[in-house]
């Protein structure tokens, strides 16, 4: 690299602002991008799962009780030997066991249930507001369901329900930890800022919630709700539950950040200009570490995901009919159902990736976030 080009190199890194500088580090952390390809990908589907799936995740087929995945093909071999690019799956014949009579399932390589992409299928709507009935990929023929990760005790398509579950699981983690941001900020924020026997008041309500052990308080709390609210009611308790313990820890690297800020010229020189508390706060005090917080929220929501799943499976969480990760895998809490249908672990599948790949984030906005780390 030549002399003037490293001149123009320092020159951009000096003009450049806080989030351009962030971003820059950010890219050099592959994990972290590979976190947010998949995390945004996962978003996305939480945004219209309906597109995504397949079957109409609550349809029953009895006749289709744990029947397997089936394995999906793309060339198809005509029978004048020439071959086509054209999805399709081979379907499934259940026939017994000679000997244990129990039901099995064997491709019927006769007879194949073509894909189409963008094709029509069963009616949802998208974010909850656009009615529409085109789907990523629909079977050509709409009375051959297709089963790509096979189906439950009940006939159910596991797949598309996954699908689904995404849209509760990962919007139950970011309203969880938006109340935990609120809260966090506001009791951190008015304990840094003036100090004395404000700070002695919220520090001593911090130490007890931290104090308090947070699986049990959300068995207690969760099993307290009443069985017979509706689904959207029960989503919005679970929410504010796992967000009651977790806004502590927040409040107090919040209350740390306000008590070194609170004195710097900065500060000073805004109060001395006439400025509101609130304008002090909000517009110069918060935004100082608003990358910080970024990188404490992405962290977050990976511990709201699983505390959701861990409520849901053992039956203290979301409910049936709501579908989300938990509710799937308690279809899996027995051995008949691991030994007969394995495939019933694949939200859980669902959830280390989401939980992996927003960790992998939040190290990467970490460190960005980090300026001794440039």
């Amino acid at each position: 690299m030549t002399d003037v080009a490293i001149a123009v190199d320092r020159k951009k890194f000096v003009v450049a602002s806080q989030w351009q500088l962030m971003w820059w580090a950010f890219r050099r952390h592959r994990l972290a991008m590979v976190g947010l390809v998949v995390t945004s990908f996962l978003y996305l589907v939480a945004c219209a799962p309906g597109f995504f799936a397949i079957n109409e995740p609550a349809k029953q087929d009895a006749r289709a009780a744990f029947q397997p995945p089936q394995s999906l093909h793309f060339i198809d071999n005509a029978a004048d030997g020439s071959w086509s690019i054209r999805p399709y799956v081979y379907q499934m014949v259940m026939k017994r066991d000679p000997v244990t009579l129990a039901p099995i399932y064997v491709e019927d390589e006769g007879k194949k249930t073509y894909l189409k992409f963008f094709g029509e299928g069963y009616q949802y709507n998208i974010l909850g507001l656009i009615p529409t009935n085109i789907h990523l990929f629909a079977p050509e023929n709409s009375r051959q369901p297709i089963f790509l990760l096979g189906a439950d005790r009940l006939g159910r398509c596991v797949f598309s329900r996954m699908v689904e579950g995404t849209q509760i699981s990962l919007s139950v983690g970011l309203v969880g930890v938006f109340l935990s941001l609120t809260i966090g900020i506001f009791l951190g924020g008015i304990s840094g800022y003036y100090g004395g026997k404000t700070d002695f008041v919220v520090q001593r309500a911090i130490e007890f919630v931290l104090a308090l052990p947070s699986i049990p308080i959300w068995l207690a709390l969760s099993a307290a709700l009443p069985q017979d609210w509706p689904a959207t009611l029960n989503y919005f308790m679970i929410t504010v539950i796992l967000s009651l313990t977790g806004w502590a820890q927040l409040a107090r690297v919040v209350r740390g950040r306000f008590l070194s800020l609170r004195t710097e010229e900065f500060v000073t020189a805004a109060r001395l200009d006439g400025a509101s508390e609130g304008r002090i706060i909000f517009r110069h005090m918060l935004p100082s570490f608003l990358s910080h917080i970024i990188a404490s929220i992405t962290l977050a929501i990976p511990a709201m995901i699983l505390a959701e799943t861990s409520l849901s499976f053992l039956g203290l969480g979301l409910q049936p009919p709501t579908i989300s990760w938990g509710v799937l895998l308690r279809e899996a809490q027995n051995i008949r159902s691991i030994a007969t249908a394995p495939w019933l672990f694949a939200p859980g599948v669902a959830v280390v990736l989401a939980v992996v790949a927003l960790n992998f984030l939040g190290d990467g906005l970490r460190d960005a976030a980090d300026p001794y780390n440039k």
